[in-house]
């Protein structure tokens, strides 16, 4: 069974960084495309951000050129990179296979307030 657990969650002031980690059982996060999602309060999960398996990624409108998906075949992880955080960006964030996905992991939550 996959397991994806995500970690590197945190409350951060508006402008700072953190990093998130996800760890996938088996080779899944090798041998597949890789995303990273979140879901707000009161709003639909999103995708913010995904990375092939050739290290090709795509970011969301709203992250680009503040977050930096990389992944680490050799580990099994997956990491989000995200700086320049604001507010908008408080959510549980997630990874997952994509565009199909697996069973969801815990997520981690990222809080962004003063």
């Amino acid at each position: 069974q996959v397991q994806l657990v995500e970690s590197g969650g945190g409350l951060v002031q508006p402008g700072g960084s953190l990093r998130l980690s996800c760890a996938a059982s088996g080779r899944i996060s090798s041998i597949y495309a890789m995303g990273w999602y979140r879901q707000a309060p009161g709003k639909q999960r999103e995708l913010v951000a995904r990375i092939t398996t050739g290290g090709s990624t795509n970011y969301a409108s709203s992250v680009k050129g503040r977050f930096t998906i990389s992944r680490d075949n050799a580990k099994n992880t997956v990491y989000l990179q995200m700086n320049s955080l604001r507010p908008e960006d408080t959510a549980v964030y997630y990874c997952n296979k994509y565009p199909s996905v697996v069973s969801w992991g815990q997520g981690t939550q990222v809080t962004v307030s003063s």
